[in-house]
């Protein structure tokens, strides 16, 4: 009788992770000024004024917090949110200096993020699979694929995968695809408003180090008027693809496991697609459109099988088990 509940928390992670996908339309004119760490870093200063609100309201979850639970803190705010990104980007500015080949090869080897998801879950979680999940994922991971390259074969040789920039690519793949799985681990014990508000919050600190030691100067913006749109995409950027998105996610990841999850969050490069279509005007090719469609098949296929039984008890039941 639950199973509609749980096809509903499991659409709140599509939207939620949707919401990152749109992303780019605040990041366009933010990043004439100020670089990607400068802007995270101002986003999570505002998402730092509902954080503390949101933690003194729920303050009770922490009581039950073990030092395990803190590590996986840790994890998702600073190797989820603020490392795993870092990586990234040098993994491509690595590679940008050493041909376009080793570029797609940072993208391809960045896919990998749903595996080390689905294998984590299967070891830290004791997850078990839903029905035909073994041949879905492969064709959602084809998706993916086609929406990036399309038909064409990214890289022309093992020496385009062999190199650093592939190193940072997989770290940041594992440490987003664990986030995952340390954010259900952290909603056995807390509520998803607990999660989302310490992840913000936590990251402040790592974050003030990094833009204290960065050698990027900031620079002013050049009128009153470019001031106003700059801090109306900075607030719009953190309350959207920032809290709102965040919030979503791990509403449903209480009903959902992580490695159903992570599937759902493949609505990201989805929405992407979209945004860069409807707002860029850039030309949706076969691949990208058919890539598009199985991901939502998958996605419409897998929602249909979440079992009830994943719903997480009421706090004060999984507190007393813990």
């Amino acid at each position: 009788m639950q199973q509609p509940h749980t096809q509903k928390t499991f659409w709140f992670i599509v939207i939620g992770a949707a919401f990152w996908g749109i992303n780019p339309l605040f990041r366009l004119l933010l990043l004439e000024t100020m670089t990607s760490l400068q802007i995270v870093f101002i986003e999570h200063i505002i998402l730092a004024f509902i954080a503390v609100p949101l933690i003194w309201t729920y303050r009770s979850d922490l009581a039950h917090l073990s030092l395990v639970d803190i590590g996986a803190l840790l994890f998702i705010s600073w190797g989820g949110s603020a490392i795993a990104t870092l990586l990234f980007t040098q993994g491509l500015t690595y590679a940008a200096t050493h041909g376009m080949g080793q570029i797609n090869s940072v993208l391809l080897l960045q896919k990998l993020q749903p595996i080390f998801a689905i294998v984590l879950a299967r070891f830290v979680l004791k997850e078990s699979w839903p029905k035909h999940f073994g041949y879905l994922v492969p064709v959602a991971l084809v998706g993916t694929y086609l929406l990036t390259f399309g038909f064409s074969l990214p890289i022309s040789g093992f020496g385009d995968v062999f190199q650093l920039g592939s190193l940072f690519a997989i770290g940041a793949a594992a440490l987003w695809g664990g986030s995952t799985v340390m954010g259900r681990l952290l909603l056995r014990k807390c509520r998803y408003e607990t999660v989302t508000a310490l992840r913000f919050l936590l990251a402040l600190p790592l974050l003030s180090v990094l833009v204290l030691t960065s050698p990027d100067a900031w620079n002013e913006p050049a009128s009153a008027t470019a001031l106003f749109f700059i801090s109306i995409n900075l607030l719009a950027s953190a309350l959207l693809p920032g809290l709102v998105s965040m919030l979503l996610y791990y509403r449903g990841l209480q009903a959902i496991k992580a490695s159903v999850a992570t599937i759902a969050e493949l609505s990201f490069p989805m929405a992407g697609l979209l945004v860069s279509w409807v707002t860029m005007q850039e030309t949706v090719t076969f691949p990208q459109a058919l890539g598009f469609a199985l991901i939502w098949i998958v996605l419409y296929q897998i929602s249909k099988q979440q079992d009830a039984k994943e719903v997480l008890p009421p706090l004060e039941k999984r507190a007393a088990s813990a």
